[in-house]
């Protein structure tokens, strides 16, 4: 069992890894393509600036308002801190608070980077709501991606049954895709503000639970090493092996 959990482990950080490094191209073509001014940007933000704002209606406007204030710092804050609170009191999980804080704290601390390294300004079509910081990348997207993906990563590890897991799963992809659509709703951020937002927190959240699962591996391992001797200093303690 000690060993197929090894494996397993290895193969998820493989995974993160690689990741980490696609996600962490694609960031750095969109925000060349967005920093050029490339027509080709220009054109792809109206066009789905115009779609999904012809969607204006009272009540997707309340949806757009309510899914905006769930992003916002405030509200992801609060969320956070009742998630640390929850994983402070589970069993066996003294590490995984860490991982929350450095995913989502890091996540936002980039975010705040590359903002004032791009200083892209705002839209300014049907804007419905005002924002006074730089836009590209969303910083709604990149916390919506941090906090419901590190969330999503530990609730497949905890949960059991796997139309729950899918179910969890789904709902927060579900929230972290129509928080980053409110913004576009709203007129605060073109859609590559969005898709850089998802892009450059997902290579951030690639690589901290690549890093978290390479060090659940070396643990394993050592423990696996270390009950492989126990079991081996039994015998002979108990003359099998004599």
């Amino acid at each position: 069992m000690e060993r197929w959990k090894t494996k397993a482990s290895m193969r998820h950080t493989a995974l993160c890894f690689m990741g980490f490094g696609v996600l962490t191209v694609a960031f750095v073509l969109i925000a060349m393509l967005v920093s050029s001014g490339s027509q080709g940007v220009i054109d792809f933000d109206h066009k789905w600036i115009g779609r999904i704002q012809a969607q204006e209606s009272p009540g997707w406007t309340a949806a757009a308002e309510t899914l905006s204030w769930i992003g916002s710092t405030k509200v992801v804050i609060v969320l956070e801190l009742i998630l640390l609170l929850f994983l402070l009191v589970v069993p066996r999980l003294r590490w995984e608070p860490l991982l929350v804080l450095v995913a989502t704290g890091g996540s936002a601390l980039i975010n705040i980077l590359l903002k004032n390294l791009f200083q892209r300004e705002r839209p300014d079509i049907n804007r419905l709501a005002q924002e006074y910081s730089f836009s590209f990348p969303s910083g709604h997207s990149m916390g919506a991606f941090a906090l419901y993906g590190i969330l999503a990563y530990l609730l497949w590890r905890m949960i059991r049954p796997r139309v729950i897991r899918i179910a969890a799963l789904a709902a927060c992809i579900l929230l972290t895709l129509t928080i980053g659509l409110s913004r576009i709703y709203l007129g605060v951020h073109y859609p590559s503000d969005v898709i850089g937002g998802y892009v450059a927190s997902g290579a951030w959240l690639a690589l901290t639970i690549g890093v978290f699962e390479y060090w659940r591996h070396r643990k394993q391992r050592r423990l696996g090493g270390r009950t492989e001797a126990e079991r081996q200093e039994n015998m002979r303690g108990s003359g099998i092996m004599s």
